[in-house]
C-alpha cells in the first residue's frame, strides 16, 4: 500500500515540514499558524484512495450518530460521471471528468492545473512562457484550501500557442491555467462551459471567452443555468448536434453510449479522496522502516529488526533545506542493505501523528501482548470499540485514517471485523459568552480554575451537562452557572428536612420512579441537559414538602451523584450511609410509573369550584359522587336542578345547573 511520489504538498516554512491538506486547512499551519506555501517534494503515500468505495460501504456497518457518516461521506466525496479524452492541436491529449456529460457541447475553454503535469509536457510548446512561470509561482505560496474551497475561480492565465479540441464538436478551443484546479486530484484539467456553472460564467467574463448556451429553460447572460435549476424539470437540449431537442435525462444517457462507442468515454467514479502523504520531516514521529540501496532500491527492513526506534540525542530541531533532522545522523542513516548487504542509507522521513492514533484502540484490547499487536481472541472477546467520543474536528480525518487502517488489518487477516468502531459521536464546543470560540487573542476565555474557585467543582460539572445539547456548541452563560449553583444549595438545604421515617414517602413514589427510569435513558444517550432538569424536577418536588424521608433523600444524592460527585458523597456521609461510590445503581419499580391517584377540577356551570382526588380505577358514577360531595361544589348545586354532570376521565368534571326561581 505504499509508494514514493514527488507531489505538490502542503509545506510549513516555520515548522519545515510537510503538511496534510487537513493540517494546512484555512491556509495556515494547525500547529503555528504560519501561512502553508506549496512545494514539490518526494513523499511517502499511502494508497488510500483505492479503499474509498470500502470506506463508504463500511458506514452500513456502524451505528455512527448521522452527521458523522455525513462527515465521511462528503470528505469521500464520491461522484458518477464520465471521464472524456480530449484531444490537443499539434498533438497530445489529457482527460476531463464530468458529472454534467449533457453541456459538453457548451464546452469553450479547458482550465488546467499550474501545478500539474500537463503543463510541464506542454511547456516547450507554450509561446507566453515568463507569463505561465510567473503564474505558476504566483500559485505555489498558495494553500490548497486558498485555491479551492476560498476562491471564487477568476485567476488564471491563458496559455497562449496551445489549443485544445472539443471531442464532439471538433472546434479548436483555447486551454487556460487556474489555481482551482488541483495538479494532485482528479485528471488535473477540467472542462469549462460557463453557461451551466457559475464559476466557468464568471471566470469566462473575466477573461471574455466566448459562451453557448445548451440547455434551453433559463436566460443565462446574466447568470450560469446550473444542474441544480434543470435537472428533473424537463428541460431540454439546445445547440447540441442529433440531441438537441432530448431531455437533460435522455441526453445524460444518449451522450455518455456515444462517447463509450466511439471510445473516447468511460463510465466512472470519482473520489474527492486522495492518497495519503505519509512523510514527515520531524524528528518526533516512528520512523519509516525502508532502507534504499543503490543496486535493489527502496527496501524494507527485517521483520525482526523492528521496531525501529529513534535515536538518543540531544538536538532534533528541524532543518532548514526541508530535510527530516534525522538525516543529519550518519551513524542512524548508514547502514545495510537487508536483500544484499550493500552499503544504504534508511529512510529519515518519519510517520505522522495519525499513524499510532489511527489503531492505539486495539492495542487496550491486549496491552501486555509481546507478540503481536493485540491477539484475535482477545479482539474478538472485547470486539468493537462500544463508544467512541471526540470532538467534531475528529469525524473526518482521525476516523477516516482509522477506519482505512482497520480495514486494510482486516484484508491481510489481522483483525476480526472491517469495522472496529461501532458508536462515533462528537460532542459540541463550549463557546465564548459572546458566541465565538474560546481564544486568548478574543478575550472571551473562561478558566475552569477560577469558576471551581468561585463556584464549586460540582457546579461547574452541573452546568456544562446542563448548558445544552452535548452534541451542539453552547455558549458560556455565568447567570445561568450561579442557577446551578442555587440548585445544588438547594439540594444542601433539603437535609434539614429529613424525618426519621422509613421507607419512601408515598405520594413521592411514582415521580421517582419516573425519574430513576429518565435519568438512566439519558445518561445512557448522553442526554445530560435533559438528565439534570430530571434532578431539579425532584428536588423541586422535595422542597415542597414538609419534610422527606432519609431513603427519598438518598435516592435523590445516588441519582445526582455521577454530575455532582463531591457534594452528594458528603451529604451522604451524613446520612450514615455507605460510599454512592461504593452502592448500587436504584432501580426503578415498572408498576410505579403510572400514577393511581390525582386531582381533578370540578366547574358548576363553568366555573371552578373545587377539586376531588380520584382513583384511576374510579367508575364514572364514582366520580360524579365524588364531585357532588365536594363541599364547595354542594354549596353551589343546592337547591338547583342539576341538568347533567360531564365527565372528562381524568381532566376534569362539569356539573350543569339550572339556576332556582
Amino acid at each position: 500500500m505504499a509508494y514514493k511520489d514527488t507531489i505538490p504538498v502542503n509545506w510549513c516554512p516555520n515548522c519545515k515540514t510537510v503538511l496534510s491538506n487537513e493540517d494546512a486547512a484555512g491556509g495556515v499551519c494547525e500547529r503555528c499558524g504560519t501561512v502553508v506555501e506549496q512545494k514539490e517534494k518526494s513523499q511517502w503515500m499511502l494508497k488510500m484512495s483505492s479503499y474509498a468505495e470500502d470506506l463508504l460501504k463500511g458506514l452500513d456497518d456502524t451505528n455512527f450518530a448521522e452527521r458523522v457518516k455525513l462527515g465521511q461521506i462528503n470528505w469521500i466525496g464520491k461522484s458518477t460521471g464520465v471521464e472524456v479524452d480530449v484531444d490537443i492541436v499539434g498533438g497530445g491529449k489529457f482527460s476531463i471528468f464530468t458529472t454534467c456529460i449533457e453541456t459538453i457541447y457548451g464546452i469553450t475553454f479547458f482550465v488546467i492545473a499550474p501545478d500539474g503535469k500537463l503543463i510541464k509536457e506542454l511547456m516547450p510548446r507554450v509561446e507566453n512562457k515568463e507569463e505561465v512561470e510567473a503564474y505558476i509561482k504566483e500559485t505555489a505560496l498558495k494553500s490548497n484550501m486558498d485555491r479551492t474551497e476560498l476562491n471564487k475561480g477568476k485567476s488564471g492565465c491563458l496559455v497562449k500557442g496551445i489549443k485544445a479540441i472539443n471531442p464532439v464538436t471538433k472546434e479548436e478551443v483555447p486551454i487556460y491555467l487556474g489555481d482551482f484546479v488541483l495538479g494532485s486530484y482528479g485528471t488535473g484539467a477540467v472542462m469549462a462551459v460557463p453557461t451551466h456553472d457559475q464559476r466557468d460564467f464568471e471566470y469566462a467574463k473575466e477573461h471574455n471567452i466566448p459562451m453557448v448556451q445548451v440547455i434551453d429553460g433559463q436566460d443565462t447572460s446574466e447568470h450560469a443555468f446550473e444542474k441544480g435549476d434543470y435537472l428533473g424539470k424537463g428541460c431540454k437540449l439546445i445547440n447540441s448536434a442529433e440531441f438537441t431537442g432530448m431531455t437533460v435525462e435522455e441526453a445524460k444517457k444518449a451522450i455518455t453510449d456515444k462517447l463509450v462507442k466511439d471510445g473516447i468515454g468511460r463510465k466512472v467514479n470519482n473520489y474527492k479522496m486522495r492518497d495519503w502523504i505519509f512523510s514527515r520531516q520531524r524528528f518526533w514521529g516512528e520512523p519509516i522502516p525502508m532502507i534504499n540501496c543503490p543496486k535493489c532500491g527502496w527496501v524494507p527492513m527485517n521483520e525482526e529488526d523492528l521496531p525501529l526506534l529513534l535515536p538518543d540525542i540531544a538536538e532534533y530541531e528541524p532543518t532548514d533545506n526541508g530535510e527530516s533532522p534525522l538525516a543529519k545522523i550518519d551513524s542512524w542513516v548508514n547502514c545495510k542493505c537487508p536483500k544484499c548487504g550493500h552499503d544504504a542509507k534508511r529512510e529519515t522521513d518519519t510517520m505522522p501523528q495519525w499513524a499510532g492514533s489511527s489503531w492505539y484502540f486495539l492495542r487496550f484490547m491486549d496491552p501486555h501482548n509481546d507478540k503481536e499487536f493485540a491477539s484475535m481472541d482477545a479482539m474478538k472477546y472485547w470486539n468493537k470499540v462500544d463508544w467512541y467520543n471526540g470532538g467534531m474536528e475528529h469525524t473526518a480525518r482521525h476516523l477516516l485514517y482509522a477506519r482505512f487502517w482497520v480495514q486494510f488489518l482486516y484484508n491481510i487477516g489481522l483483525v476480526p471485523h472491517k469495522e472496529m468502531i461501532w458508536t462515533r459521536v462528537s460532542h459540541g464546543m463550549v463557546l465564548g459568552s459572546d458566541n465565538q470560540k474560546m481564544s486568548k487573542s478574543k478575550g472571551n476565555v473562561i478558566n475552569p480554575d477560577d469558576i471551581i474557585k468561585e463556584y464549586g467543582a460540582d457546579t461547574l460539572r452541573i452546568y456544562e451537562m446542563f448548558m445544552g445539547d452535548y452534541r451542539q456548541d453552547a455558549p458560556w452563560s455565568t447567570d445561568s452557572l450561579k442557577g446551578c449553583r442555587r440548585f445544588i444549595d438547594k439540594v444542601i438545604r433539603l437535609y434539614d428536612k429529613v424525618n426519621d421515617e422509613k421507607g419512601y414517602t408515598k405520594d413521592l413514589e411514582v415521580l421517582q420512579n419516573k425519574t430513576i427510569k429518565a435519568v438512566e435513558t439519558d445518561l445512557s444517550r448522553m442526554g445530560y441537559n435533559t438528565y439534570v432538569s430530571s434532578l431539579m424536577i425532584l428536588a423541586n418536588a422535595y422542597d415542597n414538602k414538609e419534610s422527606i424521608t432519609k431513603e427519598d433523600y438518598r435516592l435523590l444524592l445516588m441519582l445526582m451523584n455521577p454530575s455532582a460527585p463531591h457534594i452528594t458523597e458528603e451529604l451522604n456521609e451524613k446520612l450514615g450511609y455507605k460510599p454512592i461510590c461504593e452502592s448500587s445503581w436504584p432501580k426503578y419499580d415498572e408498576s410505579k410509573l403510572i400514577e393511581t391517584e390525582f386531582n381533578i377540577a370540578v366547574q358548576v356551570n363553568g366555573k371552578l369550584r373545587g377539586t376531588i382526588t380520584i382513583n384511576v380505577n374510579d367508575t364514572e358514577d364514582a366520580i360524579k359522587e365524588k364531585a357532588l360531595n365536594n363541599e364547595n361544589v354542594k354549596k353551589h348545586t343546592e337547591g338547583k336542578e342539576i341538568v347533567k354532570i360531564i365527565v372528562i376521565k381524568n381532566k376534569i368534571v362539569n356539573v350543569v345547573v339550572k339556576n332556582a326561581n
